[in-house]
């Protein structure tokens, strides 16, 4: 199988969930349930920017195809009781656009990190057309949740196909394999309320035929919703 064209220059990606707890002025009393998530992103956030991309793109869903997202515009923890604003890169502007909340939490990251350079946000099916115009290293930040019916306390309730799932992504991730992204159906993840199914599929349509390096590093369920974290790299 050939690489495709689109992804062709070397690409490292991090793979994170995009809880709100996933912020510590949100997680707060659940801070020590998520401890261990948050240094598993720290630590596959820092092997991304490590291959010196010249360019990030966060990607995420609740988001419309087309748009893109840069510096002035910003995301807000309000709505999750948290009076905290989250610039995606630079300062607020006056009609900024709104991030959605794995826009948002991907900027924190990249700052909690130092990263000061070029960051670009996306839709999932944008990334392709986006890495096909980046031919330097390019990192990508992927952000999406498993499914969030993994126990009877979730918010979708339990699901008996809900940790298989998870577990597909999770071996798929271990073992850098892109064809096994891009092949996740759709339909089955909307189904088991899997935010990141959208996202997964775009790294991987945009990585398939590719050699890949790869380290799942975190893979739980402590509140009902599948949270994994990965990097990758693609030379």
């Amino acid at each position: 199988m050939t690489a495709d064209p689109a992804a062709a220059g070397p690409v490292a990606v991090a793979f994170c969930p995009a809880p709100p707890l996933l912020h510590p002025a949100v997680a707060r009393g659940a801070a020590a349930e998520t401890a261990k998530l948050l240094a598993a992103c720290t630590e596959a956030v820092s092997a991304m920017l490590a291959s010196a991309a010249d360019v990030v793109v966060v990607v995420g869903t609740r988001t419309e195809a087309g748009l893109r997202y840069g510096p002035g515009d910003v995301g807000s923890l309000r709505g999750f009781g948290v009076d905290l604003d989250l610039p995606f890169a630079g300062r607020p502007r006056p009609g900024g656009r709104r991030l959605p909340l794995a826009h948002a939490l991907g900027a924190w990251l990249l700052d909690e990190a130092g990263y000061a350079g070029t960051r670009l946000g996306v839709a999932p099916p944008d990334l392709l057309e986006v890495l096909a115009g980046l031919p330097g290293p390019v990192g990508v930040l992927a952000m999406g949740d498993g499914s969030a019916r993994r126990t009877v306390k979730a918010p979708g309730y339990l699901d008996a196909a809900a940790a298989p799932f998870d577990a597909g992504v999770a071996a798929a991730l271990a073992a850098g394999d892109a064809a096994a992204l891009a092949a996740l159906d759709p339909a089955e993840g909307r189904r088991l309320l899997a935010d990141g199914v959208d996202t997964w599929r775009a790294v991987g349509a945009a990585l398939r035929g590719r050699t890949v390096v790869a380290r799942l590093r975190h893979d739980d369920a402590p509140f009902g919703v599948g949270y994994l974290v990965a990097d990758w790299l693609a030379p």
